[in-house]
């Protein structure tokens, strides 16, 4: 017996530069960043990607103050998946709901933020707020988005580094194709910019940008590139089963065509070029496709030197002798992490209609050890079809993924 075919038939999100899709892409092709100057306690004046949705869409103030900023992202994004794709959530068995959301690290941000609040009184624990422990447990995002919904059936969050917003959508494939959900919202959130952890840390590894211009600190394949810009954002798709998708004749952006995660068992920070290429030829492999029959491939590269420069050897290695176009995402918004996989192959889905490939920015000398067949830079490219997507993120401890979405026919 085949396993169902699973599509996508709605798409919520939030990125610094955009609060749908359509604003989103509509950036995306005319050039916005979507990176600005921060200020973050302790830390101090930075650049980060802001996102600046509105909350209280769907959730009351007193829900926003007991929550979590990632939980709010997540259940903007999950209702806004839902009216796209055209659902009434009281309108299905609810039971048969599964929320799949990633997430590089939850809890980092409400634990920082209350030791702050505390040491404003002599580090006194009776104001530490009643609500820490439900902000801070790994499922947080996704049960808030449960909580908002009234959805009973499995919601947790998968804990993927920057793979985690490509591990969202396989899982809730996955999900459906063995018959445990009949809907799903999977993808990926962060909130990684309200911690200053994250930016002490990367500071201290020495890949945090800067640059006079917020706008173009985010330069992946460029000579000058000189580290991550941090950023907020989320993106959840509603994922069905083709049958019910045409059932009730559903607009469908795209199909789940193969994917693959493995790991590079061999250095806490540094990619393996050689791993990442495996893990392309294992998207390929179980798509039943070749190189050849993809025609965009986003990069994960977040501008930092070595990264940057090993990913590229993996796309050379698995793509040189195809003509595929290939672009990066993080270059408009920084690298929102969680989010990060699931935000960049929305940025890409409307090019099975349009067939325009959008660029990477901010490229002004491209590094030699960076150059790839097919690289699109600094302008849109109008191509004569778009058949297939492979969207590629990776993560911190060697985790690798890519994930194949083809044009539904």
């Amino acid at each position: 017996m085949s396993l169902p075919r699973i599509v996508i038939t709605g798409v919520g999100l939030t990125a610094p530069n955009g609060n749908s899709l359509s604003e989103f892409r509509n950036a995306l092709l005319t050039g916005k960043s979507g990176v600005s100057p921060y200020e973050i306690r302790y830390f101090g004046k930075t650049i980060a990607g802001q996102c600046n949705f509105e909350a209280t869409r769907y959730q009351s103030r007193k829900d926003i103050r007991r929550g979590t900023r990632a939980g709010s992202i997540g259940i903007y994004c999950a209702n806004e998946a839902l009216k796209d794709a055209g659902i009434d959530i009281k309108g299905v068995d609810r039971s048969r709901v599964g929320i799949f959301v990633g997430t590089t690290e939850h809890g980092n941000v409400e634990t920082e933020t209350e030791i702050h609040n505390v040491k404003q009184y002599n580090y006194d624990l009776s104001f530490w707020t009643h609500h820490h422990n439900p902000r801070t447990v790994a499922n947080n995002p996704a049960g808030e988005v449960t909580l908002s919904l009234a959805t009973t059936g499995p919601a947790y969050c998968i804990g993927a580094a920057c793979a985690a917003g490509n591990l969202g959508l396989i899982h809730s494939a996955q999900m459906l194709m063995l018959g445990e959900v009949d809907l799903a919202l999977g993808g990926g959130v962060s909130e990684s910019i309200h911690t200053f952890g994250i930016f002490a840390g990367f500071k201290a590894q020495t890949a945090l940008a800067t640059h006079e211009d917020p706008t173009k600190a985010s330069r992946p394949f460029d000579t000058a590139r000189n580290g991550i810009v941090i950023s907020e954002g989320g993106c959840l798709y509603t994922l069905e089963r083709l049958d019910d998708a045409l059932k009730r004749k559903a607009k469908i952006y795209g199909e789940i065509a193969g994917w693959c995660v493995n790991s590079d068992a061999s250095d806490y920070v540094l990619p393996n070029s050689v791993r990442q290429a495996e893990c392309m030829r294992g998207a390929l492999k179980k798509a039943g496709m070749k190189p050849s029959d993809i025609q965009i491939v986003n990069t994960h590269a977040t501008s930092t030197m070595q990264g940057d420069e090993l990913e590229a050897a993996a796309v050379n290695e698995v793509f040189s002798d195809s003509n595929t176009c290939v672009n990066n995402t993080k270059s408009f918004i920084g690298h929102s992490m969680g989010a990060a996989g699931a935000l960049e192959l929305a940025g890409n889905l409307p090019s099975f209609e349009d067939k325009i490939v959008h660029p990477t920015i901010n490229v002004e000398n491209l590094d030699p050890k960076c150059a790839m067949r097919g690289l699109v830079l600094n302008a849109p490219k109008k191509v004569e079809r778009v058949d297939a997507i492979m969207n590629m993120s990776f993560g911190m401890l060697g985790i690798n993924s890519a994930l194949i979405v083809k044009r539904y026919q």
